[in-house]
């Protein structure tokens, strides 16, 4: 199976490279903000949209963007199928065959061309724009193309690339009302929770105690000691019964202080204090031993 995911990607450089050398050099589109003015932002997990105020629009998945000190969470309108390749992205989920987001990011790993940053950096009537920021060899300058935000997120999450926001753009998407869902994965420092069923509670040996499952950690969590596989009792002393929960808990950290965590992994209670910034992005994958 990775060898013929490898093939493909292998007979989809020649394209790529010619479409990074003559058909893209000349964009249609600048960045409608500086890259400098923009807020680095974290996934958090997908829901759906209510009726909203700016477009009217209802029953429309979004992507929820986590700004760090930010009170809220920052619903962006994506289609079903990105949502999907975004949701999947969380998880480290990867199709038998690579869908469009995962076989680009096998196509760009298979050439020096790598994917920085996206961006999300205005709103055109009711539209959100997008853009991809290539760095090339070779090339001073990095390479931007336009791109569907939606498609840009799902990428990035895919290859592990930086995700940012113009002001503008997170103002204007507060209007949008939204719905999450409890029993869906969410993302916020770097950590990966899902929910906590009794069936993985006696196949991992945890307690019988409230609280989530941690399926991934990357960046400082990571550092810091903290595992796939262990239980989230408390954030800032409160517990978190979903994942929602969790990432309310998380948005609620006073602005400038760190985070405070209690875990149980590894038959003992472990503490941890955590940035709330943005962590280092990652390529998301599946947690070892936590697979469906």
């Amino acid at each position: 199976m990775n060898d013929s995911r490898s093939k493909s990607a292998r007979l989809l450089v020649p394209c790529l490279a010619l479409l990074l050398a003559w058909a893209l050099p000349a964009q249609s589109r600048e960045l409608a903000v500086p890259p400098e003015a923009m807020v680095e932002v974290e996934v958090a997990t997908v829901g759906m949209s209510g009726m909203s105020g700016m477009s009217g629009m209802a029953g429309v998945p979004v992507v929820l963007l986590r700004e760090p000190g930010a009170r809220e969470v920052i619903p962006i309108y994506i289609g079903v199928t990105e949502a999907r390749a975004i949701l999947r992205a969380l998880t480290g989920e990867r199709p038998s065959r690579p869908l469009t987001h995962e076989l680009l990011g096998d196509v760009l790993a298979g050439t020096e061309a790598a994917l920085a940053r996206v961006y999300v950096d205005a709103l055109a009537d009711s539209t959100f724009l997008g853009m991809l920021e290539l760095t090339l060899p070779g090339r001073d300058t990095p390479l931007r193309i336009d791109s569907r935000p939606s498609d840009a997120i799902a990428l990035a999450l895919t290859v592990g690339a930086s995700i940012h926001v113009a002001p503008e753009v997170l103002e204007a998407a507060r209007q949008i009302e939204y719905q999450g869902f409890d029993d869906q994965v969410v993302v916020a420092l770097g950590i990966t929770v899902t929910p906590l069923d009794d069936d993985l509670r006696e196949a991992l040996g945890l307690p019988d105690r409230a609280g989530v499952l941690v399926s991934d950690v990357s960046g400082e969590a990571a550092e810091a000691g903290l595992v796939p596989g262990a239980m989230l009792l408390e954030v800032n002393g409160e517990i978190p019964d979903s994942p929602l929960h969790f990432l309310e808990l998380v948005r609620d950290t006073p602005e400038g202080e760190p985070a405070g965590l209690r875990a149980w992994q590894r038959g003992e209670i472990v503490e941890l204090e955590l940035s709330t910034e943005v962590p280092m992005p990652s390529p998301r994958r599946r947690a070892p031993g936590l697979e469906a």
